[in-house]
Order: C-alpha cells, then structure tokens, then sequence
C-alpha cells in the first residue's frame, strides 16, 4: 500500500545524503504508503502509495517527490529497489482507498510494476491476477538473479515473476490462504535458497524451499505472529517482523527473530510490544538501520486523508 508528492526526484538532493536521525516525518500530499525500500544509489527510502499508486523518492529530510506514476495502477503496496539491474519494483493491487479505484477493479487488479530506477519509466506491468479471484497482490522477495516471488493475500498462491517480466504460479497450498480472508502478508528472500512468508491471520512463518516449493515447512515460534505484515531480513541474520491490529485498534507492534537451524525453529530475541506509531506495516533495511513505517493507514480506512507518515528506527 502507498502515494507521493509532485516534484523531481533527484539523486544530488543535499537532504538525501545527509545522516538519517532516529526518526524520519515523511509528508506527501495524502500519501498514504504501505511499502517501503532502500534505494542505495540515491540513498533515500523509496515509498508506495495506497491512495495514488506511485513510488515516491524520500530524503532525509522526509519531503516526497514522486518518481513512478504511472496511470494503470491503483495501489502500490511492498516497494523494493534491484539497484544491479536499475529497476524499482513494486507489488500493485485495489483495496478500494485508491483515487483510481472502481468497482471493476476492487480485488481483482493484482500485478507487479517494474520500472526504469532512474527515470521511473513502466518496463513491465505483469498482471497476477492467475485463476479465479480476488486477488490482492501485497509483498515481494528479491533473489540475486532478480526473480521476485509475490504473495496474494486474498488466495492460496506465491507467484514467481523472472527478471523478464515472465510470471508464474511458484506454489498454491492451502496453507498459504488465510482461514477467512488474510492470508500470506510479508515475505523475505534467504540466500539458504528458500523464502520466508508469514500469515496475517494465522501468525504462522512458513519456510518455502525454491527447490521444492511444495515441501513448506512451518517454522516453530515461540509466539505466534499474529497480525504479521512486514518483514525485513538483517545482516546479521535476524528476521524483523512488524506486526498490526486492522480494523480492530491502531496499535502495532516490532519483533526481532533468530534462528540457529536454518529457519525450522526460530525464537523471539527482542519486542517492542507498543509500536509509538500508529499502524506500522513494514520495514526497510539501510546503511543507518532497519526503519519502520507507518503511513497513517489509520486515517486513511476512516475516509479521511493525511499528508503525514513516519519512518522511525528501530
């Protein structure tokens, strides 16, 4: 989910290479961004946007100056940046908030922009709309080769998209699709050659090898994850996962996982059980830190509107 401001993006912009404080106050006309990611050649976050469906570039300073815009889609949600090969990607779906929304599109867009991470120039639109709907495209993994590996949370499928644009269904398993409408949220590619993807409603961490797709395996927790949005993988091999309460309060949470058997366990080594924004959704890894955002998606799903968003460190 995300939204951006009019202005040029540039990659020269003072602000952006300054040091990043502790807390980043984002604004952009009713912005509203669910996704976020680390764009290491202009050194700035880059951001989704459920209200306008753009990527928007942001500097240290928090201004948002928009860099993708493109018509066709609705809502963008996860963003990540694949700086080897100059592209900006991001997962695209219609929760019905966007301005571009309409009945014909609710639940049933889904797809993956790929963009020129330059110019913003649309290279791809790869629509994942596969079978029988609703489907909403939510979050994605990148591998080394560029292959991303999207969750639908509105079904029982992760789809592959290979760096040409190509897509597939990688794996559908009932346990991917969640028990009344939330399924797979957010997702993370590990080098050991298998994704990590965690259930919104069920709070389960499934561990799916790229190999063998259909051998999931469900990671034991020492709690569950109830509420599981983003994830971020850190250098030092630990798994955040910000976690929220939609529809049921603004509260929201961060929890740090680490693994010492390849992801077939795993266990809690950190909470921040009261998240000091409200709504956080995901997290993006920099050179200053892991940040987490929240877009103020609580005002949004009232039916009102804020230019402000916070990305916050943890």
């Amino acid at each position: 989910m995300g939204f951006a401001a009019a202005g040029p993006a540039s990659a020269s912009s003072t602000s952006q290479h300054r040091a990043l404080s502790d807390v980043v106050n984002g604004t952009g006309a009713a912005l509203h961004p669910e996704g976020v990611g680390w764009d290491p050649s202009r050194k700035a976050f880059l951001v989704g946007s459920l209200r306008h469906g753009t990527v928007s570039v942001v500097g240290a300073d928090g201004r948002a100056s928009t860099l993708v815009n493109e018509p066709r889609i609705v809502s963008t949600v996860g963003v990540h940046v694949d700086v080897a090969r100059n592209r900006v990607l991001a997962a695209y779906a219609d929760y019905g908030v966007g301005t571009r929304s309409s009945p014909s599109t609710i639940q049933t867009q889904a797809g993956l922009g790929i963009f020129d991470l330059k110019t913003g120039r649309t290279l791809h639109l790869v629509d994942l709309a596969i079978g029988p709907g609703p489907h909403i495209a939510n979050d994605f993994a990148l591998d080394l080769a560029g292959n991303a590996y999207v969750t639908d949370t509105a079904s029982d499928k992760i789809y592959k998209v290979d760096v040409n644009g190509r897509a597939s269904v990688l794996v559908q398993d009932p346990r991917l699709a969640g028990p009344t409408e939330d399924g797979m949220n957010g997702i993370v590619w590990h080098p050991g050659g298998y994704l990590l993807a965690v259930g919104y409603e069920t709070g389960s961490l499934l561990r799916i090898p790229l190999k063998d797709p259909q051998a999931i395996h469900e990671v034991r927790l020492d709690q569950a994850l109830v509420g599981g949005d983003g994830l971020a993988l850190r250098p030092d091999g630990t798994l955040l996962v910000v976690s929220n309460e939609f529809g049921r309060s603004t509260a929201g949470s961060v929890k740090v996982l680490r693994s010492r058997d390849g992801w077939t366990s795993a266990k809690t080594a950190k909470t921040v059980a009261q998240w000091p924004d409200p709504l956080p959704t995901t997290v993006a890894v920099s050179p200053a830190g892991a940040y987490v955002l929240s877009g103020r998606l609580d005002v949004l799903i009232t039916g009102s509107t804020s230019d402000q968003f916070t990305l916050r460190r943890i």
